[in-house]
């Protein structure tokens, strides 16, 4: 599956393949295409590293954090 993100070019919209994915399936430029359209949704994943570091520093200033937030 590949995914992209959607953009505007005059009154059509358009999602970009990337040229990789255009070379393994053997595609030509002009040539028509089967697409499927669903909406996606990207969480990002926290590396073990980083989720480590986070979770040190909310020890540590927790309080602040909270602060800030409700701003």
């Amino acid at each position: 599956m590949i995914s992209g993100k959607l953009r505007k070019s005059g009154n059509s919209f358009i999602v970009t393949v990337p040229r990789a994915e255009v070379e393994r399936l053997g595609l030509a430029e002009g040539e028509l295409v089967s697409v499927e359209v669903h909406p996606l949704e990207v969480r990002p994943v926290l590396t073990s590293e980083l989720r480590e570091a986070f979770e040190a520093s909310w020890q540590r200033n927790e309080e602040g954090y909270r602060y800030l937030a409700g701003r």
